[in-house]
């Protein structure tokens, strides 16, 4: 279909219509700006206009003489896509969730004795409490809190604090898709920064900064979709990088926290303005859209006060729950229980792919990342053996392809079976990328 419209705001709404409704696709181009207005009888600003309004929307991007092009998942779009849809009886290794088994039971205050108002605090007292003890131990300090609606929540508040649109932020690659889609959406830059199993690459990070990077968002641990864990001389070697350029604002993602496998090795402290994420979902259950930040007074105060304009306040039944969860000794046995099980459940299916020749990546967390050459191909051929995981592309900007496996419903006894299929699957696709030393 041809975008339609009179003025900028129409003509935006009919490419964004066009894209609901399947007349465009991600990836299509749009119609050079002075060949649309003379098709519609407008004047070029007046497109132009429209294009600026789409890409303020995260749903198309300019590349130059390449034109304009819808985002390859504009934010216009479903965000649950994860590869071919899977018939019955298929093994889902693709979602990275949790498995329920391990999941605490969450605990709500009695309906009958629970009279939250309007003018009570935004943050918990006990739960704010539990947050003190909880990250003071880890070492990071915890004088300024605030609570946010999940990690992402917490990542985008903590960005528009201090970023504006064309800033560039320095991103793990691989890293977390929607959190790139989520840049997009802000019309920020993603600069990759290419990471091992113990974290992002120091002179990639001083490479970044060095090129006026406004923003650096690391993954301490359970790291998605590479399973990768700052370590304590990656800690240190990071932070000497930010010491160099203390106006940075550093975010720190640990959302796997509890049950991520290694200890926290903080990266804050460097920087004048920075936010630590503990989010609840991985450890307690993805429903408790609950996150825990804390930060210089400056981010927190910004976010809190931005936050009282729209929804005021993360639901204090929530908070409650969270709360107990930190600081109830039967609830720390189970989450242990599941770190122990996801560790093991890790470290069996990469050992079983290396008896298969091929590597993996693995450190903490959920997620198993295996290097492939053809990792649609691989997919795709996996699916048909009964088994679905997620191409790496949806993660990837410039690193090699591979596929995500989510481990969280692998049992150790059944990594063999599994690894075999994958290995048959990326051989028929072309090979795996990487041998096993």
């Amino acid at each position: 279909m041809a975008p339609t419209g009179r003025t900028a705001a129409e003509i935006a709404a009919s490419i964004e219509r066009d894209l609901r409704h399947g007349g465009l696709a991600p990836g299509d181009a749009l119609p050079p700006v002075r060949t649309l207005a003379a098709g519609l009888g407008v004047n070029p600003n007046t497109v132009a206009a429209a294009y600026r309004l789409l890409r303020e929307r995260g749903i198309v991007e300019t590349q130059g003489r390449a034109g304009t092009r819808v985002l390859p998942r504009p934010a216009s779009t479903e965000r649950n896509a994860l590869g071919p849809a899977a018939p019955p009886g298929t093994r889902m290794l693709v979602m990275g969730e949790p498995d329920p088994e391990l999941l605490p039971d969450p605990r709500f205050p009695d309906p009958a004795t629970w009279r939250p108002l309007y003018n009570h605090p935004p943050l918990y007292g006990p739960l704010a409490d539990a947050a003190r003890g909880v990250l003071t131990a880890e070492g990071v300090p915890a004088d300024h809190l605030v609570v946010t609606s999940g990690a992402l929540d917490a990542i985008e508040r903590a960005l528009m604090t201090h970023t504006r649109p064309g800033d560039t932020v320095l991103v793990e690659d691989p890293g977390w898709a929607n959190f790139l889609d989520l840049l997009a959406a802000l019309n920020l830059t993603a600069r990759p920064v290419r990471l091992d199993d113990d974290g992002p690459i120091p002179d990639d990070v001083a490479r970044g900064l060095r090129d006026g990077a406004r923003a650096f968002v690391v993954t301490v641990r359970a790291q998605n979709p590479m399973g990768a864990a700052v370590s304590p001389e990656r800690a240190a070697e990071l932070r000497a990088v930010l010491a160099a350029h203390p106006d940075v604002l550093l975010i720190q993602d640990d959302h796997g926290n509890a049950i991520a496998g290694p200890e926290l090795a903080s990266v804050v402290g460097d920087t004048e303005h920075w936010a630590h994420v503990r989010s609840s979902a991985k450890a307690y259950g993805p429903d408790l859209r609950c996150t825990i930040v804390s930060g210089d007074e400056t981010t927190i105060g910004r976010i809190a006060g931005r936050q009282r304009l729209g929804p005021g306040w993360v639901s204090h039944a929530l908070q409650h729950a969270v709360a107990h969860a930190w600081t109830s000794p039967e609830v720390a046995a189970q989450v242990e229980r599941a770190r122990l099980a996801y560790a093991e459940r890790r470290a069996a299916l990469i050992a079983a792919l290396a008896r298969h020749g091929m590597a993996a990546h693995g450190r903490s967390g959920i997620n198993v990342w295996v290097p492939v050459r053809d990792e649609v191909g691989t997919v795709a051929e996996l699916l048909a053996r009964g088994w679905l995981i997620a191409p790496g592309k949806r993660f990837r900007i410039a690193s090699p392809p591979a596929v995500r496996v989510t481990v969280a419903r692998l049992a150790p006894e059944e990594a063999e079976t599994f690894a075999a299929a994958l290995a048959a699957a990326a051989n028929v696709s072309g090979g795996s990328a990487y041998h096993a030393v």
